[in-house]
């Protein structure tokens, strides 16, 4: 085993787009004592989620990660030592690892690390078959409530949650349209992942869009952007529709300042709902949901997409590529073998 932890800390609170300044490099001795129920896992790979700028500014559904701290972020490691019970060395486990080659985790707590099925590719666990894909699953099923025939139509949907959201709507008998920028993501969208259309909203009028392709309104939008583009579904929801916030990635580098939409009243014209909800509000049902998109996999009915960046020197500039449009799926950064 390496004698080095080499880690990111959290430097300063980032104001607007984060910086390499706004982190710390550090190399520092690999922990040796664990504590009861503890276990010591070296880091495969970190999940890049957009949560983690606002963990980095304020308290959220988390506290914000304090100065100094390593940078929160799930990943999946492999366990080297252990005084875990249930955990044993070379144990494949996903949990919050942070920015760092090495992390001392709890067995127990809000967010427990946990084993994983047996033949599950790590990079699989963090993005279909993890919290993005489970994101996606109890979103869609269990805020939308989508019907058979129903539109769907989502935001950010070349990206880790949104892939996942259309795959499941048209499994579910729905229409489903994707928003994302530029012809290679829809062109994404509408060929490999079998949805139905694509809007391009770096090229193409959203609302104008929206209107073309659904004439009978939309029932069900799927929000991972927030700002302008909430709007334009908005403003053609139809009876009864439902909005499902998941994120609002356009307003995350500047969130004291975020707006609501101008014309929220379309909910009480459409006599609509808009829900907000956290994944881990569906705990107790993660290890059906798993099963059911693991059969999905099994029959070829769903297709999962990484984009991997190499070295834990990358981090910061991988979670940069999520607000510059430049992923495609789930954004993973390779830290070891």
């Amino acid at each position: 085993m390496a004698d080095v932890n080499r880690s990111w800390r959290l430097a300063a609170r980032p104001q607007g787009m984060i910086k390499d300044s706004d982190f710390a490099w550090r190399e520092e001795p690999v922990p040796e004592g664990l504590g009861e129920g503890e276990m010591l896992v070296r880091t495969l790979y970190l999940s890049v989620d957009p949560t983690q700028r606002g963990w980095m500014e304020m308290d959220t559904y988390m506290p914000a990660i304090g100065i100094g701290e390593v940078v929160r972020a799930g990943g999946v490691g492999r366990v080297v030592r252990s005084n875990a019970p249930g955990f044993s060395p070379g144990d494949l486990v996903s949990g919050l690892v942070g920015w760092q080659d090495y992390a001392v985790m709890g067995s127990t707590g809000f967010v427990a690390p946990f084993k994983l099925p047996p033949g599950v590719p790590p990079t699989m666990a963090l993005s279909l078959l993890g919290l993005t894909g489970l994101t996606a699953y109890f979103g869609l099923l269990e805020v939308g409530r989508p019907k058979e025939t129903e539109t769907v139509v989502v935001s950010g949907a070349a990206g880790a949650t949104g892939m996942v959201v259309g795959q499941i709507a048209k499994i579910k008998g729905c229409r489903a349209i994707g928003i994302a920028g530029g012809p290679d993501k829809c062109s994404f969208l509408t060929g490999e992942l079998g949805y139905d259309a694509a809007i391009d909203y770096k090229s193409e009028d959203v609302a104008q869009r929206l209107r073309e392709l659904c004439p009978k309104g939309i029932d069900v939008y799927f929000d991972n952007v927030g700002g302008d583009i909430l709007e334009a579904a908005l403003g053609n929801l139809a009876m009864r529709g439902r909005v499902v916030l998941c994120g609002a990635i356009s307003g995350y580098n500047d969130m004291r300042n975020t707006r609501g939409p101008r014309n929220y009243l379309s909910l009480l014209i459409q006599r609509g709902r808009m829900e907000g909800f956290i994944v881990t509000d569906f705990a107790a049902k993660f290890g059906d949901a798993v099963r059911e998109m693991a059969g999905w996999v099994a029959a070829g009915r769903i297709k999962d997409r990484v984009d991997v960046v190499e070295g834990l020197e990358q981090a910061p500039a991988a979670l940069r590529r999520l607000f510059t449009g430049a992923n495609v799926g789930k954004q993973l950064v390779k830290v070891s073998d």
